[in-house]
């Protein structure tokens, strides 16, 4: 956790092998969640497919794209910025053709044509396989526009291109949108509703991942715990399949257990959980298989029941910490980390002692922590007056960060002279004679690089720490390899 508050993760260059058949140069950025990084890989995959090479400098690129975020307004203040780059750039190269893509093009639709004149085409999230025929839309001299949101696009279809990838590790999509209506949140708006993967489509994109020689695959989706595939569409329809769709329906454990049994030496992630549906039956699947980490991301994002209510989570406080017994239980030494908002509406001081309380009770191993920040479209922008002043929210905010920094030191500090297992991935940042990777519960692991290479399991015995990073040596390879 060497970055403890992230507003959106950094652009991203994402880089394929290029076709020599392809004449025309792609370059394309990523902002916000896993699952934009994700769809990049999509929209690289189409086009790659339509004459696209991809590349790493922007003045040559004959289209670029944005995969864009709007959780937050800080998010799409980047974006904006972006486009005054590209912009700058496209009047010294007028061929090139600017479009924007994911959760902001969305939102914002036609408007971005109208404000942001440097835009030739908007396509939303579910839109992507209709890039084709926008560019030749373009190509003509028009605007071009799709952020129809689909009930049934998953993209199962489409094997993802492994942009700028370490080899190692990837991202496995299993399911989009969500229907959980947080009060705060555009995501519902953004990408729709929930539906579910078709299990077979997931296996096969692992296969060719392990084939390729990857490691690790994280399963993704707004919400991976409401995973339900029965053969249907849109999760709410459950209740109208057939007594066969039920009766051969899949779940998320059933997914994970699957999973885990098929490719042993395979290490898996997901994320990201929603307290409220996240079963017993999870739990007993991740403590029973070796190759699943012992690490739930769990936000909580406020631990007031008053505030909670007024997200609209549909947990109390009290719910969410028996989960937490129940982790610690039937996972020992399992990693929990957190989401949570400071200065949401109407937030006293005694809320805001409420969530520092329940971080005393969790103490978790990290997390993302942010000052509320007002969406349009959503119920808290539309109905919820953004009373706590500013000055108030960084307070809180600090106070929030500083504590998850102590208890971040203390759940490092419990590995001192335990050996744990590491997925070597890169270099490390700080020295080039050292590896860095991370061990089950998600912590990155710096040890001295010897004879050991990315992309191997190793045994390491822990030495020291900070309170986001542990350092050690290794001690031989483990049973992974």
């Amino acid at each position: 956790m060497e970055k403890i508050i992230e507003e959106s993760k950094q652009g991203e260059t994402l880089v394929l092998e290029n076709k020599k058949e392809n004449t025309k140069k792609l370059f394309i950025e990523s902002y916000g969640c896993a699952m934009n990084f994700s769809d990049s890989e999509i929209v690289a995959s189409i086009l790659s497919e339509n004459g696209f090479n991809t590349t790493q400098t922007l003045e040559e690129a004959d289209l670029v794209l944005v995969n864009t975020c709007s959780i937050r307004d800080k998010a799409e203040q980047t974006i904006r910025k972006r486009l005054e780059k590209y912009n700058a750039v496209k009047r010294t190269n007028p061929k090139m053709k600017v479009g924007v893509l994911g959760c902001m093009a969305e939102r914002l639709k036609s408007q971005f044509l109208e404000e942001e004149k440097i835009v030739d085409l908007v396509v939303g999230p579910d839109a992507y396989k209709d890039l084709p025929n926008l560019l030749a839309e373009v190509e003509e001299g028009r605007d071009a526009i799709n952020v129809i949101l689909s009930k049934e696009e998953t993209y199962g279809d489409i094997a993802p291109v492994r942009l700028n990838s370490n080899g190692v590790s990837a991202f496995v999509s299993i399911t989009r949108g969500c229907d959980n209506m947080c009060t705060f949140c555009v995501v519902p708006f953004t990408r729709g509703r929930e539906r579910s993967r078709e299990p077979q489509s997931i296996l096969k994109e692992i296969q060719d991942l392990w084939n390729n020689g990857f490691k690790e695959i994280t399963l993704l989706g707004q919400n991976v715990d409401s995973y339900l595939w029965y053969g249907g569409g849109l999760k709410k329809d459950f209740e109208n399949a057939s007594e066969i769709q039920k009766a051969t329906a899949v779940s998320f454990d059933q997914l994970l257990e699957t999973v885990a049994n098929t490719f042993p030496k395979m290490r898996i992630r997901f994320s990201t959980s929603n307290p409220q549906d996240m079963h017993e039956e999870v739990l007993h699947v991740i403590a029973k298989y070796p190759n699943i980490c012992k690490h739930i991301h769990l936000p909580v994002q406020s631990g007031s029941n008053r505030i909670l209510t007024k997200m609209n989570r549909l947990h109390t406080r009290e719910e969410y910490m028996r989960l937490i017994d129940k982790i610690n239980t039937i996972i020992p030494g399992c990693a929990i980390t957190q989401d949570l908002i400071a200065g949401f509406p109407t937030e006293t001081e005694q809320d805001h002692q409420d969530t520092l309380s329940l971080m005393e009770y969790v103490k978790y191993d990290f997390g993302y922590m942010y000052a509320y920040s007002e969406r349009p479209g959503t119920l808290a922008g539309r109905k919820m007056e953004d009373d706590v002043p500013e000055a108030t929210k960084l307070r809180r905010l600090q106070e929030i960060v500083d504590l998850q920094r102590v208890h971040s030191g203390i759940r490092t500090e419990a590995f001192l002279g335990k050996t744990v297992e590491v997925l070597i991935e890169k270099s490390s940042k700080k020295s080039p004679n050292d590896w860095a990777g991370r061990n089950s519960q998600n912590i990155m692991v710096v040890f001295p690089k010897e004879n050991y290479a990315v992309g191997e399991f190793v045994n390491v015995t822990i030495t020291n720490c900070t309170s986001g990073t542990l350092i050690g040596k290794a001690v031989g390879y483990s049973e992974m390899n």
